[in-house]
């Protein structure tokens, strides 16, 4: 008997609905990828219009840097169970989970180079490689690897910026700045080919690899330990459990996250904001989420993200596939012409237009057109 893809009956709705609220929330942060000139700027002084300044600020603190751990933690959970469902059927698991994890890269990578230089697919299949590693381990060693890794790097880094007196660096590459938006608000596809590969030259050299390790394998980590211990599945059961999770996460992390901006910024508080008090706020918003999916009525309402949530790679590139066209001059040139209100508007109106694809898609197959190409690579089936 081979190790086959989940099954729609085998899905776990809240899963899904995590997944499609965490999509959501990564379009949110990836839409200043599309309108502004980023990585050369800081999003916290680029807006001057005092509206763009509260609209990003409230962004900052409830959305940036907190739905990236989330979605990490749900690659790990989703690995670990595929794992474990191997492990059940007594088949080998490593050859289709390496495989899997090299469909993935090559996904990640077209994705980059031909659509959008903030591509997330690539770092997530090379992180995955050490969590497969990794998954023979009891969750408790998971748990304690994942906190441990995050921990000791994040204090680390918190000591050295307290001890250098790291201040804020004003200073803006105007090159840079000016050549991305010549590229993108005026420029051919050839144009915004190369300044997308000067972009990526920034996302992903080798340093940024390295950091991987230290910012998204730790979640991985923890989701799979989470998984092994099926927190969600026992969710009634474990109730108090994440009861706990969802209002220490949510108290804790909103007010780490508002510190820079309520009391005089720092360097220093600019760390803890994203490093500290995302990943915190993230675990929040999963307490919050599986509590409220308890509830009868909830997890029929949130239906429609559960359904995106299913298609998430297809998802996933789909918002770059439509930022980019919506933004870059060879569509409708909107790069640099909306403020951050407008983008948020922008957000939900591609979240419910994927809402409603995905609804007629699925009425008809079982999984994303991505879903389907990843699986026939993976499994090796038709």
């Amino acid at each position: 008997m081979n190790v086959r893809p989940t099954m729609l009956q085998e899905r776990i709705t809240t899963l899904d609905i995590l997944r499609g609220i965490s999509l959501f929330g990564i379009l949110l942060v990836n839409m200043f990828a599309f309108y502004t000139p980023l990585p050369y700027i800081d999003l916290a002084t680029w807006f001057t219009v005092p509206s763009d300044i509260v609209w990003q600020q409230n962004l900052d603190i409830y959305v940036q840097g907190s739905f990236y751990p989330l979605f990490s933690m749900l690659f790990g959970y989703g690995l670990a169970m595929q794992w474990q469902k191997a492990q059940q059927q007594g088949q080998r698991f490593y050859a289709i989970g390496f495989r899997r994890l090299a469909v993935l890269f090559a996904f990640g990578l077209c994705h980059a180079l031909l659509i959008w230089w903030g591509d997330i697919l690539m770092t997530y299949a090379f992180c995955g490689v050490f969590l497969l590693l990794l998954l023979r381990l009891r969750p408790i060693w998971l748990l304690v690897i994942g906190v441990l890794i995050s921990g000791l790097i994040q204090g680390f880094m918190l000591l050295v910026i307290a001890v250098s007196d790291i201040s804020i660096n004003d200073y803006l590459d105007i090159v840079a700045i000016e050549q991305a938006i010549t590229a993108y608000g005026t420029g051919t596809w050839l144009d915004a080919f190369t300044q997308r590969l000067t972009d990526l030259s920034v996302q992903l050299n080798p340093a940024m690899w390295i950091a991987s390790l230290f910012t998204i394998l730790p979640y991985m980590l923890i989701g799979a330990a989470a998984s092994k211990w099926r927190l969600v599945e026992r969710a009634k059961e474990l109730k108090w459990l994440w009861l706990v999770l969802a209002i220490s996460g949510l108290a804790l992390g909103i007010f780490l996250k508002s510190l820079p901006i309520v009391s005089t910024r720092t360097y220093f508080l600019d760390y803890v904001k994203t490093y500290v008090g995302g990943p915190i706020l993230s675990i929040g918003y999963v307490g919050l989420i599986v509590l409220l999916c308890l509830l009868p009525i909830i997890p029929t309402l949130l239906r429609p993200f559960a359904k995106i949530g299913r298609m998430s790679m297809t998802m996933y590139i789909l918002q770059s596939l439509i930022g980019t066209c919506l933004f870059y001059h060879f569509g409708f040139g909107w790069y640099g012409k909306v403020g951050v209100s407008t983008g948020v508007l922008i957000a939900i109106a591609i979240i419910i237009t994927q809402m409603v694809l995905a609804e007629i898609w699925l009425s008809k197959w079982k999984q994303g057109p991505l879903e389907a190409i990843w699986r026939k690579f993976t499994y090796k089936v038709n």
